[in-house]
């Protein structure tokens, strides 16, 4: 437990500009193509992204799925931009959607492409440093009907050890804007790693948490988290540069 909960806490936390009175959101989608025309797919997918997704709020980053029951799809990820901006995005312009359509939809499975739309919890998410993304272990959770704002008080206890015992680390917390009690997904954190023996390391989450909040705390948040939870799962992704339109790096001081 304390594995899969620390893995949580280290998201994306991609937000717009302090100045504006909109918040930004990601469009995500998980695409699966045809066993037998993947390369055909990731060449139109490269070639589209790289055209009509290579900058502002449209950019868009790539994924490779490696575990789970989505093993094998690609994670597509847009933005950050404000709700605003989708009614001025691209579209029939310059033949984007006869692109899509000709070039990556014709390579993927009929059952590809479900799309959801994620909010960033700016107060709850620290990018102290710049870093290029390469891994990523992503933890869904699924929150229990009324217990959002117990969920999100306990986070905000996580976010305090953090920031006093690791305030090198990054992280960010995703809220599912149009979660559903069938999917199961209503909170995200990304966690960001270079080297795969990082999964197998203890990062001491429990001592830290007891060393902020005293003794036997650590146990006593692990039944709070428990009861406002359903449960979770876990993937992993590997950022695909090559499929991207931007790449991975990610300057600190825009994401503040």
């Amino acid at each position: 437990m304390k594995k899969i909960f620390f893995t949580l806490l280290l998201l994306p936390c991609l937000a717009l500009s302090q100045n504006s009175t909109e918040y930004g959101v990601f469009e995500t989608a998980n695409l699966t193509p045809n066993p037998t025309q993947i390369t055909q797919f990731e060449k139109g997918l490269a070639a589209h992204n790289k055209k009509y997704h290579g900058e502002g709020p449209y950019g868009v980053r790539v994924y490779w799925v490696s575990n789970g029951p989505n093993t094998g799809s690609y994670h597509w990820s847009m933005g950050p931009f404000p709700w605003s901006s989708l009614d001025s995005r691209p579209a029939q312009k310059e033949g984007h959607d006869a692109d899509w359509n000709t070039n990556v939809a014709q390579y993927m499975t009929a059952d590809s492409g479900a799309q959801s739309y994620w909010r960033a919890h700016t107060e709850l998410s620290r990018f102290p440093n710049d870093f290029t993304i390469k891994n990523m272990a992503v933890d869904y959770w699924d929150i229990k009907r009324g217990k959002y704002a117990d969920a999100i008080k306990l986070v905000e206890k996580i976010n305090k050890v953090y920031a006093e015992k690791s305030p090198d680390d990054i992280w960010g917390i995703y809220a599912n804007e149009f979660s559903s009690t069938k999917e199961g997904r209503d909170l995200a954190v990304i966690s960001f790693f270079d080297r795969s023996a990082w999964l197998g390391e203890e990062h001491g989450m429990d001592q830290k948490y007891n060393e902020v909040y005293g003794a036997g705390s650590w146990e006593q948040f692990l039944k709070d988290w428990m009861e406002v939870t359903e449960g979770g799962e876990t993937e992993l992704w590997i950022f695909r540069p090559d499929l991207s339109g931007i790449s991975g790096d990610v300057k600190a001081a825009e994401r503040q």
